[in-house]
């Protein structure tokens, strides 16, 4: 299993299709900064009554052992730089994030590797914890999470669909 550092909009995205599974099935423990989790939880999920950190014990909430770099909170928000700032702390081998900034960010100034929602979809389908990928991006998107035109077509030829 790799370790998978998670930041909020992969996690909100899943959640609200009933895919959140997917992360402890392909990565086992997943973790997130305190500020991710205050992130989600100041959000829709919680005023829906969903608490994916109480009903999930494989999200583990992880403490910074120091305050995030102003570098990175000068050009991310709190949550993804936090998230950056957890992966380096933790040696994760993968960062979850979706961002374009926040992506670059990680893999181009700290050397991170960084996956999207749609690669964990992409993923699970070659796992065979889902039989396609196409409905469940199109789900996601019809929730009002905004995934580029192109980046669909990329995770639909990555699986193949």
């Amino acid at each position: 299993m790799n370790q998978v550092v998670c930041n909020a909009g992969p996690l909100i995205a899943l959640e609200k299709i009933g895919q959140l599974s997917l992360l402890p099935a392909l990565f086992g423990n997943a973790l997130v900064s305190r500020e991710v989790c205050a992130e989600v939880r100041a959000g829709e999920l919680m005023a829906a009554g969903v608490d994916i950190f109480a009903t999930e014990p494989w999200l583990r909430v992880t403490q910074l052992s120091k305050p995030v770099d102003a570098l990175l909170t000068s050009v991310l928000d709190l949550g993804e730089a936090s998230t950056i700032a957890l992966a380096i702390q933790e040696r994760a081998a993968l960062v979850l994030i979706d961002e374009v900034k926040g992506r670059r960010v990680a893999r181009n100034l700290y050397g991170l590797a960084v996956i999207g929602t749609g690669r964990v979809l992409v993923e699970a389908k070659r796992a065979n914890l889902i039989p396609r990928v196409r409905p469940l991006l199109e789900r996601i998107r019809t929730n009002g999470y905004w995934i580029a035109d192109a980046i669909m077509a990329e995770v639909l030829r990555q699986a193949g669909e």
